[in-house]
């Protein structure tokens, strides 16, 4: 299984959420490629990135910071926030990001989903964030009336082959995942899902991996102590 640290963006510093919400907002860095570097230097493989202020704005806000961990480091990352057109599709994998994520946009314009997942392939993931089961987008601040559950199968039918799935109300707050969801979520034939929201204990990465999630990404536990990224590769068997 895939461990991912995560790096959330805003005003150019390395943050986290509490439930999703901006108000909430904890720094940890000024320097997003040296909080990149040392995720590299502990043994990780991938990195997740979040441009916040994108995924509000619905613009490449913090895209510098990206590119620069893009061109240098070598690493699988995967990127989202405010990604919704081809340009920026394009501007992001040119810069060598791995897999950019789709949010907003899969539910606003799904025909763009379709065609972007035609010409980029498994380059596309999209990222479901679900509020009370119900998919929520423009940075989580709207919540609508799709069942996340019937969209990820709607999104492995459409041809999308990695879900980024967060429980919001998990987020940030160091509670533990909602296995339930990903119980239920992995029995999605043909659809990779990266579980996020709320890990923070080794056991949990153990179960994701008996259930066969693909991936999981590690957040506020990383940067509190309360779950090293060491162990969460240990855990994950990428590490020794």
């Amino acid at each position: 299984m895939k461990i991912f640290p995560a790096i959330d963006l805003r005003d150019g510093k390395v943050v986290r959420l509490t439930e999703g919400d901006y108000d909430r907002m904890t720094v940890y860095g000024d320097n997003p490629f040296a909080t990149a570097q040392s995720f590299a230097a502990d043994g990780a493989e991938c990195i997740h990135m979040v441009d916040l202020d994108g995924a509000l704005k619905g613009e490449l806000v913090n895209f510098d910071s990206v590119f620069r961990v893009a061109s240098e480091l070598g690493m699988f990352l995967q990127v989202g926030g405010g990604i919704r057109d081809e340009e920026r599709i394009e501007k992001y994998l040119q810069a060598g990001a791995s897999r950019v994520i789709l949010g907003t946009v899969a539910v606003e314009n799904p025909d763009f989903v379709l065609k972007a997942v035609k010409k980029y392939g498994d380059k596309i993931a999209v990222g479901v964030d679900a509020a009370g089961g119900k998919v929520a987008i423009h940075g989580w601040k709207t919540v609508t009336d799709l069942d996340s559950f019937e969209f990820c199968e709607y999104l492995r039918d459409a041809g999308v082959r990695t879900v980024v799935y967060t429980d919001i109300s998990r987020d940030g707050m160091l509670s533990g995942l909602n296995l339930d969801a990903y119980a239920a979520l992995s029995n999605i034939e043909g659809l990779d899902i990266v579980a996020s929201g709320g890990l923070t204990r080794k056991e949990e990465i153990a179960t994701l991996k008996d259930m066969g999630v693909y991936g999981a990404i590690l957040g506020k536990a990383m940067y509190t102590g309360a779950l090293t990224l060491k162990e969460a590769l240990r855990a994950a068997g990428r590490t020794e």
